[in-house]
C-alpha cells in the first residue's frame, strides 16, 4: 500500500510515522510529505531513510492512502486533490471535522459510520477524542444529559515551537514568543482564538465535536481549555450530568471492559492517572471516578491520554486501518 503522510516532519507527523512502523501497517512505499521548504530533507521509516517530497511529486505516485497533519488550510486546499486522485485522505485538522458531509471519526465510538465512499475523512480534536471514549460507554448505559469539562492541555498540543518555548524558559531564556504570556510555571487558560461569545475555538470544538462523534445533539457540553506547563499528554476533569442513577463499581467496570480504556483508580494508593504515565501509550486512562453529591445522578471522572498519539497520529491509524479491513485499500 503506498501511504502518503502530509506534514510528515511535524510533531503530530513524526509520531504518525513511529505508529504506522510499531503497529506493521501494511505500507509497501512511503511518501513523506512536507512544504517546499521542506522538500528534500529526510525521515526514517523502518530503518530506511526518505526523501520528503513536494505535494506534486506525491500526487504522481498515487498513494491510495493520506494521513494529513499540516494545518487547516493546508487540508482545505490538497485533501480534495488527493480525493480526486482516488486516494482515501484521513485529516488530523479542524478544516474538516464540522462539514456536513465529512465523518468525524473515533473508530471505537463511531467506526461503523464510515462508507466506502467517505474519501475525506476527519480526525477529531485531541481532547474530545479522550473525552468521548470514555463517555461513550456511560452514554449507551446511563444517557448522558449534560458535560462540564476543564482541560489540562500539554505545550505539544500546539508543536515543537512551543515545546521549545517552554524549556528555553525554564532555562532562564524568554522564549519565543508562541504563547502571549510565559507558559513555565504557569497555566493560560486560553488555547486558539477568542470567539465572541467569550469561548475559545479549543472549547467550542468540544462541543460541538463530541455532539457529532457521538451522534446525539442533545448532549450539552460546556467547556474551559487550559494550556499548561507539561508534555506528557492531556489531562481533564470531567462531570457528567446522566437520566439515570449508577453504581461507582460498576461504571469502573464498565469502563475496565472498554476496549482502548484503562482505569486508574485506586486514591489509596495514590493511583490515578497522569501524563507521565500517559506519554507514549495508546490507551485513554481514566481515574477519580466519584459521585457529584451536588446533583443527581452525576459523576466526576479524570482522563488522561497521550495528545500526540491516541489524541492525533494513533487514532489517524486506526481509522486507516479500519479502511484496510474492510477491504477498501490496499
Amino acid at each position: 500500500m503506498k501511504v502518503a503522510v502530509v506534514g510528515a516532519t511535524g510533531l503530530v507527523g513524526s509520531t504518525m510515522l513511529r505508529i504506522l512502523e510499531e503497529r506493521n501497517f501494511p505500507v509497501t512505499e512511503l511518501i513523506p510529505v512536507a512544504s517546499e521548504r521542506s522538500a528534500g530533507n529526510k525521515v526514517v521509516f523502518k530503518n530506511t531513510e526518505y526523501t520528503v517530497l513536494t505535494v506534486d511529486e506525491a500526487l504522481a505516485k498515487k498513494p491510495a492512502l493520506a494521513l494529513f497533519s499540516a494545518g487547516g488550510s493546508v487540508s482545505l486546499e490538497l485533501a480534495p486533490r488527493f480525493a480526486e486522485a482516488g486516494c482515501y485522505v484521513v485529516d488530523n485538522s479542524s478544516a474538516w471535522r464540522m462539514h456536513p458531509d465529512k465523518k468525524l471519526i473515533v473508530p471505537e465510538v463511531n467506526g461503523h459510520v464510515l462508507t466506502k465512499d467517505d474519501l475525506i475523512i476527519a480526525n477529531p480534536n485531541c481532547s474530545t477524542i479522550q473525552m468521548v471514549m470514555v463517555l461513550q460507554p456511560l452514554h449507551k448505559h446511563y444517557i448522558i444529559e449534560r458535560v462540564v469539562v476543564s482541560t489540562y492541555q500539554s505545550v505539544t498540543g500546539t508543536g515543537q515551537k512551543a515545546v521549545k518555548e517552554m524549556m528555553d524558559e525554564r532555562a532562564g531564556g524568554k522564549g519565543f514568543g508562541v504563547y502571549p504570556h510565559p507558559i513555565d510555571l504557569n497555566v493560560l487558560p486560553h488555547i486558539d482564538s477568542f470567539l465572541d461569545n467569550g469561548y475559545t475555538k479549543e472549547e467550542m470544538k468540544m462541543v460541538n465535536e463530541t455532539c457529532k462523534i457521538m451522534g446525539d445533539d442533545n448532549i450539552k457540553v460546556t467547556a474551559t481549555t487550559v494550556r499548561v506547563p507539561v508534555i506528557g499528554g492531556h489531562s481533564e476533569s470531567v462531570n457528567i450530568q446522566m437520566t439515570r442513577d449508577f453504581d461507582e463499581n460498576v461504571v469502573r467496570e464498565m469502563l475496565s471492559n472498554t476496549s482502548g480504556i484503562i482505569v486508574v483508580d485506586n486514591p489509596a494508593m495514590n493511583a490515578y492517572p497522569m501524563p507521565l504515565d500517559a506519554e507514549g501509550k495508546d490507551e485513554v486512562f481514566v481515574g477519580r471516578i466519584r459521585r457529584d453529591y451536588s446533583q443527581a445522578n452525576t459523576l466526576n471522572c479524570w482522563i488522561v491520554a497521550d495528545n500526540l498519539r491516541k489524541g492525533a497520529a494513533t487514532n489517524a491509524v486506526q481509522i486507516a486501518k479500519y479502511l484496510h479491513n474492510q477491504g477498501w485499500i490496499n
